[in-house]
């Protein structure tokens, strides 16, 4: 397995039409003070562990959501038992670093592990900002929707002529920009503890990383999340020995008012501007998009690799650039 040393900068966009892609306690899409409509990291974080989860299930993924035979919640003792053993009471600090380094989610978005006979905290190589929307609008609606079911929880005995009414909240269309971050050398406190043997990051999970965050949104698919879509995915990779350190990249492309023949426009004229002023620094950038529903506007980056998310093939850059080109 070859160890992973780049440290990386990027952005996720995920879109929600018609959707609620990460509701409050109440039910309605989260929004911030202004009204601005946003998902936290941990939206995107599960949409990305779902899919690895489920599509590749050689993988251990450890902090997700199980349940016990009873159907309640487990708890993390529990969690560590069913994917290790029964915690010892004195347990070694580096035997359990070890395994928890053996979970894929962990080397990728670190952990904090306390239960009673010892305490683990693990730095994540992987960053995640929550995710503001950037289109023009923060319109959320609210409708009414039937149960076939009436409600008989005061009188079991009572007969209803009606069937319980119920509330469902969604946004009607939002553009979600989460920047992100990868640093590898998050990893290596915990692995002096956890000693010889202890799993780094490795290419191997960067392309699993690469996948499921262009993938993740649009494979969770649940009543509210229908219409819940990744669309965007910019990755740039910096030179193993580089030092730079980049501003947010989701700040850095501005989402269009108007649609071009159906497609959501980002103009990256101030990205552009960036990486052409580090672009001795930079090793690698990508650029993942749905070309059948998002357009880029003014990226000009020299070695561009571009490829669709639903095909999975590559595309000429020019195929993702809208032809009004940077002057």
């Amino acid at each position: 397995m070859t160890i992973f040393k780049n440290r990386v900068f990027g952005c996720a966009i995920v879109k929600a039409v018609n959707a609620n892609y990460n509701a409050d306690f109440s039910g309605q899409p989260r929004t911030l003070p202004n009204g601005v409509v946003y998902a936290t990291d941990k939206a995107f974080k599960y949409t990305v562990k779902n899919f690895l989860k489920e599509v590749y299930p050689e993988n251990r993924i450890m902090y997700f959501k199980s349940l016990n035979a009873n159907g309640n919640p487990i708890s993390l003792d529990e969690s560590y038992e069913k994917h290790f053993e029964k915690m010892p009471n004195k347990p070694k600090k580096g035997d359990v670093a070890k395994n928890l380094l053996s979970c894929l989610d962990i080397r990728m978005f670190g952990a904090t592990f306390a239960v009673k006979s010892t305490n683990i905290s693990i730095h994540g190589p992987v960053q995640i900002n929550h995710g503001t929307n950037i289109w023009k609008e923060n319109h959320i609606y609210a409708e009414q929707i039937t149960s076939p079911f009436s409600n008989k929880s005061n009188d079991k005995d009572a007969e209803k002529g009606m069937t319980t009414i119920g509330r469902q909240s969604k946004l009607e269309e939002g553009h979600y920009a989460h920047h992100f971050s990868v640093n590898p050398k998050n990893l290596e406190d915990v692995a002096v503890v956890a000693g010889e043997g202890a799993q780094g990051l490795t290419e191997a999970d960067i392309a699993l990383l690469k996948e499921g965050m262009s993938k993740g949104a649009t494979y969770y698919d649940s009543a509210s999340k229908a219409g819940t879509e990744n669309e965007l995915l910019l990755w740039i990779q910096l030179k193993e020995d580089s030092r730079l350190v980049l501003p947010n990249i989701a700040s850095l492309l501005v989402c269009e008012e108007e649609k071009v023949d159906g497609k959501v426009v980002y103009d990256c004229r101030k990205l552009s501007e960036l990486l052409a002023r580090v672009s001795e620094q930079v090793e690698t950038v990508e650029l993942r998009l749905n070309a059948g529903t998002v357009a880029c506007r003014n990226l000009a980056v020299e070695g561009l690799a571009v490829s669709d998310i639903v095909s999975g093939g590559t595309m000429d850059a020019k195929e993702a650039v809208l032809s009004e080109e940077m002057a």
